[in-house]
């Protein structure tokens, strides 16, 4: 896929990192309340909800927090009027970056952003300034565990199921569908027998941009400082990053 971005897993190693010291649970607890509000409480009928409910799980997330942002998406608990919003902006040698955003208040979230685009050397964009550069994809994601090397046979299972691509490397395996696609292709390969450790529907690069090596630190540390903020609940890019250098910034 031409979007296929080592970003991407940079991104999921550090949410592991994330969701094991439990730094990760104001983030879930707003998806699940904006899915509940969205789709109701019921993650069988909800599967939004459900893939947020996947990810406390995995996180270890007590159920009474599940549990209370559910109630609170449905409006039986008070809670945060939360909005749903895309920023958009560019880093270092005019990355672009797009921003998936949940939060209470707009003009705080605004301006911590800027704060953050500009401490690294990008800024905070317009309306509409890269969103065109990224298309929306199903994706599941699974770890390399004990051994696996069965990519040909998971590639098949995967396009039977309603796939469009597959991606590997020696620590992770990605499957893209279309947005509409994906419930139905992890319900039939969970039924075959494969598991995943992340899902969800994401924005992917229709390009990458090849970042120098003199900027790839600071286009990463911008990277991750989006990604700590608690209003940020996913940060795509088109910048790709040299391989060496990624093993040393």
């Amino acid at each position: 896929m031409a979007g296929h971005s080592k970003w991407s897993n940079i991104k999921h190693r550090k949410g592991k990192e994330d969701a094991r010291r439990g730094k990760i649970f104001t983030k879930l607890t707003r998806q699940i309340t904006i899915a509940a509000r969205e789709g109701g409480g019921d993650p069988e009928s909800n599967f939004r909800l459900r893939l947020a409910m996947d990810k406390a799980r995995d996180a270890n997330m007590p159920n009474e927090n599940v549990e209370r942002a559910i109630k609170r998406g449905l409006g039986e608990l008070d809670g945060q009027n939360l909005e749903e919003i895309v920023y958009e902006g560019y880093g270092p040698s005019g990355m672009a970056v797009l921003l998936e955003v949940l939060t209470d208040n707009r003009n705080r979230t605004a301006s911590e952003l800027r704060h953050v685009f500009s401490k690294h050397g990008g800024n905070l964009g317009e309306n509409g300034c890269v969103a065109w550069m990224f298309s929306s994809k199903g994706r599941l994601v699974m770890e390399r565990k004990d051994g696996f090397q069965d990519d040909d046979n998971l590639m098949l299972a995967a396009i039977e199921a309603g796939a469009e691509d597959m991606e590997a490397d020696d620590e992770l395996i990605e499957i893209f569908t279309a947005p509409n696609q994906l419930k139905g292709v992890k319900e039939e390969l969970e039924k075959a027998g494969y598991s995943f450790d992340d899902s969800g529907i994401i924005m992917v690069p229709e390009n990458l941009q090849d970042i120098p090596d003199d900027t790839t630190a600071d286009a990463l540390r911008l990277l991750e400082a989006l990604q700590e903020l608690d209003d940020v609940q996913e940060v795509y890019t088109n910048g790709e990053f040299a391989e060496d250098i990624l093993e040393v910034s």
